[in-house]
């Protein structure tokens, strides 16, 4: 199944799979162009996942590990779902045996009075998610992923990625209206 991104089409995911293989084969420029279409994606997941911290650096060591395994793409699911399933590990590998999961001080919650301190207010509420909870959620809330194609990339049973999906959204709406009152 080919994820259709936004903006993007059937046609981009076949451009997709000749790149992949062009870069499989040592082309460069294929795989230049491959991390120019994906890359925006791939940093805005892993600097939300990171909160901010080290994502840009996750996103490097992302393309980088992707450009050393490129030939290991079978081009089954999309590139980018690829991509994101080397990011997603990554993250874990990086956060293994760090306290990640911190609640964030006490002063640091805000107000909702306008459109940016409502998506400040989001983005407060998902980093205080537990990571497998917050990248569910940024896959399948905030970026459309479906539930196969999320439970793929965060390598979990789609039942249990269903399960994490209904616990992120019930605590982000709890958390946002407690926000709001």
């Amino acid at each position: 199944m080919v994820h259709a991104a936004a903006g993007s089409g059937q046609l981009s995911g076949e451009e997709d799979h000749i790149l992949a293989r062009k870069a499989a084969g040592g082309d460069v420029d294929a795989f230049t162009k491959l991390v120019g279409r994906h890359e925006r994606r791939v940093r805005a997941f892993l600097s939300r996942l990171c909160r901010g911290e080290g994502g840009d650096d996750l996103a490097q060591e992302t393309f980088l590990k992707a450009w050393r395994m490129a030939g290991s793409w079978r081009g089954e699911g999309s590139y980018e779902g690829w991509l994101l399933r080397i990011a997603w590990r990554l993250f874990l590998s990086d956060r293994r045996g760090r306290r990640d999961e911190a609640p964030l001080a006490e002063g640091d919650t805000g107000a909702a009075a306008a459109d940016v301190d409502a998506a400040i207010d989001v983005n407060r509420a998902l980093a205080r998610l537990p990571a497998r909870e917050r990248a569910a959620a940024l896959l399948c809330l905030g970026e459309g992923w479906s539930h196969g194609e999320a439970a793929d990339i965060l390598g979990l049973p789609l039942g249990t990625l269903k399960s994490v999906v209904a616990r992120a959204r019930a605590e982000l709406v709890r958390q946002l209206e407690g926000h709001a009152a």
